[in-house]
Formats: structure tokens, sequence, C-alpha cells
């Protein structure tokens, strides 16, 4: 293989490789070889075909895919030898091929540009740690008692008033019907919750035990039965008991049945949540500082075939008059995101950072926790959708990146109160939203848009390291 690569403009290059006919001839012997063990023809054994017989018949599905296979293993190897990594898809021409004959062709590539990551460990961010003041616990164990009640039964004669427990039975109809759900038992309800039928539990207010109450409420718009759906219904009450509510005792027993090992545990896990609340909220700070430095890295040039992808990302859904009128905002913002996805990768490749499938599917457990009974839901949506997947895989790409560069940069470490955090929280909130507000005046087509532009999932951008995808098509040959 003879490969010469020629610099046209800047970034942009044509690789020209050269394949003499004596190694495509070795190739197109070598599946020859390979099908002719495999083939069934009329009139001839198994693997005793002779080679004129299966040119005839398979001669050009056999020459596409060997075509395929040269083109994939010698574009990938020229790219290697040559230390080029392609910004996107790189175009092929053939310009020479066939069977019995040499193979030539170019590829045209927009080289990613060469990266100097060593002011990496000179950048400088605030490190934030919060100091949880034990009042603080304690009131956020007080919120959780007073949020789990425990209930006493009441004396026979008490009338049920709001705060109580009601226990009851009922049998429900419309139009003296029964549909699916009108019976009931044992069901309980606190009053003034209101989570049971909208009024359900007002009509409650000072029945005593035995009663039977009579209860009119509309069934909701969304019934399962679509006929007696926003219908008047009766619900015929019989209370069970009443139950008044008590003041929870912050003890041991109470730390027990929320899962800790006791009181103290309990005050440990409870301080360590908190903290964590607000430690993710400050460490995207600190995670915006660093973007923030590195967009202030000289990279001389910018892929423009990856400008245009972002560019199309960032005005999506909009017109094409609004899209000129915005172009280069539009350009102007791409390029920041472009420079510091490739420092990003560049960072992560020198470092061998890469994502296991362990903590790909981490990530994937977390998004399944914070979303409490859609857990199938999400785990089909990440089933069904790969790229969703390859998304989620960026992130956790990112993080990792982020996360070597807090190591190796220099930390500005601060140690800070609650009320501290929740300012500097809120300073960051505030300043974020007049940077938004002042790029809506800038891009003022962005405004006449019903949605906002997508944006990229992550700065760091996917590009192809060291292989080159060809799209040429081969037939495969069928083995009978």
């Amino acid at each position: 293989m003879k490969v010469t690569v020629e610099n046209k403009k800047g970034l942009n290059k044509d690789i020209k490789v050269f394949i003499d006919k004596k190694t495509m001839t070795s190739y197109m012997d070598e599946k020859y070889n390979e099908i002719k063990s495999t083939v069934n023809l009329k009139g001839f054994r198994p693997g005793k075909a002779p080679r004129e017989i299966l040119k005839r018949q398979f001669g050009k599905a056999v020459f596409s895919e060997v075509l395929d296979k040269v083109l994939k293993d010698t574009s990938t190897k020229a790219l290697e030898e040559n230390k080029i990594k392609p910004a996107g898809q790189p175009k092929l021409d053939l310009k020479t091929y066939g069977e019995d004959k040499e193979l030539e062709y170019v590829l045209s590539v927009t080289e990613l540009p060469k990266i100097n990551i060593k002011a990496i460990s000179d950048i400088k961010f605030d490190q934030y740690t919060v100091k949880i003041d034990k009042s603080e616990t304690d009131k956020r164990i007080k919120e959780i008692a007073k949020n789990q009640p425990n209930f006493k039964e009441a004396p026979t004669e008490t009338k049920a008033s709001e705060g109580d427990l009601v226990v009851l039975d009922y049998n429900a109809t419309v139009d003296d019907k029964p549909f699916k759900g009108s019976e009931g038992k044992n069901t309980q309800l606190t009053l003034g919750k209101d989570l049971f039928l909208k009024g359900f539990d007002k009509q409650l207010i000072g029945v005593k035990k035995n009663d039977t109450k009579i209860v009119e409420a509309v069934l909701p718009e969304n019934f399962p039965e679509k006929e007696f759906a926003n219908k008047q219904s009766k619900f015929t009450c019989k209370i069970i008991s009443i139950k008044k509510p008590e003041e929870v005792k912050i003890n041991d027993d109470f730390a027990k049945n929320l899962g800790a090992k006791d009181l103290e545990d309990l005050n440990k896990l409870v301080t360590n949540q908190i903290n964590d609340e607000y430690k993710n909220s400050l460490d995207r700070l600190s995670k915006n500082q660093i973007l923030k430095e590195l967009e202030k890295f000289k990279v001389e040039e910018i892929p423009e075939n990856l400008i245009e992808e972002e560019v199309k990302i960032l005005s999506q859904g909009m017109s094409e008059d609004d899209i000129k009128k915005s172009k280069k905002n539009f350009e102007e913002v791409a390029k920041k995101r472009i420079k510091t996805g490739l420092i990003l990768n560049e960072f992560g490749e020198q470092n061998q950072v890469k994502v296991t499938e362990q903590e790909l599917q981490i990530e994937i457990q977390k998004q399944l926790r914070m979303m409490p009974g859609q857990e199938k839901m999400v785990m089909d949506f990440y089933q069904k959708n790969p790229s969703a997947v390859s998304s989620l895989r960026g992130t956790v790409y990112e993080d990792k990146i982020i996360s070597l560069i807090k190591e190796k940069a220099k930390p500005n470490k601060k140690e800070i109160s609650k009320a501290e955090a929740e300012k500097i929280l809120k300073d960051s909130q505030k300043k974020e939203e007049d940077i938004n507000s002042k790029d809506e005046k800038i891009t003022k087509s962005l405004s006449k848009t019903k949605s906002p532009a997508k944006k990229s999932t992550s700065p760091v951008k996917k590009t192809n390291k060291s292989s080159a995808k060809t799209k040429t098509k081969a037939k495969k040959v069928s083995k009978k």
C-alpha cells in the first residue's frame, strides 16, 4: 500500500491510497477460497467447484465485498499511520478499481486541529464544602416527622375533623349503577388532603365511628370507564374508625422506621443528604468555571463542517429567515462549544478516560431512582433509543473528564455555611438569567420561535478518532 498526503487548505487534506494489482488479487483469492467450501453448485462436490464457475456466478458480489473490506482496512490504516484524526466523515473518491486491477482512491479529510492542553493544570476554580449546622439537621428531621404522623384510635363518640384519619368501607353508584372500582374496604383517608376525589374529604368532617354517610362526588375526566367520566356519583360510606394524629417522638425507634440504625445514625444520614443537595449544585458552578476557563484557550482553526453541524442544532425549529439573521451569533456560540469539546476530548484521550458499561448502568439506575413509579417507562426509553444511551454516555464521559481536571488543576477550597451556599447559588442563578436575557436581545429571532433552540447535550463532541467508514455497499454472497 502506498499512501500520499496532500495539504489542500488549513485542516483539509487529501490522502491518496494506492494498492497494487497483486495485493488485490490476494484479497480476491482469499475470498474465493472462503466461499468455495460453503456454496453448493449442481454437478460439483462441496469445495470442488472451479474458480471460473464461481466467478461467473458470484464474481460481482465477491468483488463488492472485497472492495468494501479493502477500503475499510486501508483507509483506517492510512489515517492511523499518518496520525490524522478526522473531524466528521471522510469523503471517498474511487479513481481506479475493478477485478484484476489495482485500486486507487482519494480520502478527502477535514482534520481535527492540534490542541495544547498543558495550561489545564493552571486553571483556577472554586471548590466548596458546606458545613451543615446541627440546627439544620434537627429542622429537617422534624419536617420528616411532621410528614409521617402516627394515628391513635379515637373514642367511639369522637367526631372526625381535618387532619384525622378516617377508615371506611364504601359502595358507589352512578345513576344507581355500580361501576368498576365502586367498592372499597378499609379505605384510609386523611381529611383535608383531598387525595381521593375533589370535595370528598370535606363531606366526612363530623362523622363518627359506625356512622353511615352518603358522599356525592364527580368522577374524574380520565376515569377508566369513559361512560362514567365526569359523572356525579354517590358513595355510601360505612365509617369503621376515626384516628387522631399523634406527635411523632423523634427517638431510636423513629430512626429505625426510616431505615437508620439509631437516632445518631439518622442525624449523620440527614446531614449528608443536605450536604449532597448543595454539593451537586456547587459542583456545577465549579464545572462552569472550568468550562469558562477552557473557552479562553487558543485553538487556531475550528473545522467548518463541525461549525455547520452545531449551527443546525442551535437553529433547530427556526425559519430560514430567522436563521440567516442570527447566523453570526450562532456561529460564535458554535465555535465556543466546539472548541471546549475538542479540548475536553483531547484531555480525555491523553489521560485514557473511558466509560465502562458498569458506569453507564449506574447512571441509568440514577435516572430510574429520580422517577419513582415510572421506572419501566424510563428503561424502555433507553432500550428503544440507542441515541439516548449514547448521549448519556457522553454526559458520563464529560463528568469523568471534569473530575480529572479538578484533580490536576488548582482549586480554591472554601468551607461555607448553608446560608452562604444559598446566597452563592441565588447570585449565580440571577447572573445566568441576566446572561440569557442578553442573549435573547442579541438574537431577536429566538423570541419568535415557540420553543427554544435545541442545544447540544454535551460540549464533548463525538468525533472519529482514527477510523474512516466507507459508504460502498457490498452484496453478500449467498451460502447455500
